[in-house]
């Protein structure tokens, strides 16, 4: 869960791709019409183009402010269409992304907060390129898993209300790090809901202006820090259980695309380094491995089921992914005995260099994921 974010979220059509260090020129892709200088600074929001054709669109993004900003592309409902977080100031991203004509919002939000600033655009025209069947196939099959890890979670979710519920500090205790891994393992499509991920998944520090606090974090807090179990939190445990339900009763309905999946597998990563190696996600219960992981595996269903597309495209962009992966998910199996369970060690007993560690695998593994995106939808040269 990231510690801010639009009050509305969707997963359609993300993808983001390499940051670039150098100069970001106009129609820097080989089709110009097709590429958006985005220039975000602490007050303003500029666009280069109002219209653009339908289908993959490229979003170049340069960050003159002082503030870290984040770029949403939006449907006229603020469901998102791609977004691209985390900009630091003097910093350059590429987003590339798939629309359909119609009309959208560009939205720069300059210090992570609020609404953001806004551009009305329009898609027109054109079409979504006819997509290779394997790339349906991997849409169709990573649906599946979602729903797989919708219909998962809500039996452990209610294992751990059931034991809140009863006033059994350790039984919940117990349960809770379970009850959250097919979220964390989808998290993308779960918070392409963005009603349901601020009710459930939501930290103290990520709440808007008047949002009342409730969800895992929330129980966390209770169980791990204050130490008890009040009647309010009973209530909330009920409310767990019916957001969740929510989430599975929706997840089919998500909006997903290859290239959505490919970002998806980035945006997981990124939870990772922003949440999970800071040791902030978890911050009472100090179950941040268990998260990690299922981030992990997470982001590695999505790639390997683009993998064979991406390896026609891009062959030594899968080498280098299939060496990271099985690299950070080796360093990870250091802090389990039983490869085969989710009992990590609490990450209060790593220290600040194992945290260096796996900080740098994460990054190693998220620069070439970052890749993966325009590895579907383009050839190599």
């Amino acid at each position: 869960m990231r510690a801010a974010r639009l009050s509305v979220l969707t997963l359609t059509a993300v993808a983001a791709l390499t940051a670039v260090t150098g100069c970001t020129e106009k129609g820097s892709s080989g089709d110009s019409d097709r590429v958006i200088d985005v220039t975000a600074t602490d007050s303003k929001c500029e666009i280069s183009k109002k219209e653009f054709p339908a289908g993959h669109v490229e979003l170049a993004i340069e960050n003159k402010g002082s503030k870290v900003t984040e770029v949403y592309v939006l449907f006229p409902d603020d469901r998102i269409v791609t977004e691209r977080e985390n900009i630091g100031p003097g910093t350059k991203q590429k987003v590339t992304a798939e629309v359909k004509a119609g009309d959208y919002t560009i939205a720069c939000k300059p210090g992570m907060k609020g609404d953001g600033i806004r551009q009305e655009v329009k898609a027109t025209g054109g079409s979504v390129a006819k997509r290779d069947p394997r790339l349906d196939a991997a849409v169709a099959a990573y649906r599946k898993y979602a729903q797989e890890q919708a219909d998962a979670t809500l039996p452990l979710a209610k294992t751990f209300a059931a034991a809140v519920k009863a006033g059994d500090l350790e039984a919940a205790k117990k349960a809770y790090a379970p009850s959250r891994i097919g979220w964390e393992r989808t998290e993308p499509v779960a918070e392409s809901f963005g009603d349901i991920d601020p009710k459930v998944d939501v930290r103290a520090d990520g709440l808007e202006g008047g949002q009342k606090w409730t969800g895992w974090h929330r129980l966390e807090k209770s169980l791990w820090q204050d130490k008890k179990i009040t009647a309010e939190d009973k209530t909330l445990a009920d409310q767990l259980i019916t957001d969740l339900t929510d989430w599975q009763n929706r997840v089919g309905k998500a909006d997903i695309t290859p290239t959505s999946m490919a970002n998806g597998a980035k945006e997981l990563l990124d939870e990772v380094a922003t949440g999970k190696v800071t040791g902030e996600e978890e911050r009472y219960s100090h179950t941040d491995l268990v998260d990690f992981k299922a981030n992990v595996e997470g982001a590695e269903k999505s790639y390997e089921l683009l993998e064979p597309v991406a390896a026609e495209n891009n062959a030594a962009l899968v080498t280098e992914l299939d060496k990271q992966f099985a690299a950070l998910n080796t360093l990870l199996d250091k802090y389990r005995a039983d490869k085969t369970s989710y009992d990590f060690t609490s990450y209060d007993k790593v220290g600040d260099g194992d945290r260096k560690q796996l900080s740098d695998g994460v990054n190693a593994l998220a620069e070439p994921l970052s890749k993966l995106a325009a590895a579907v939808v383009t050839k190599s040269s």
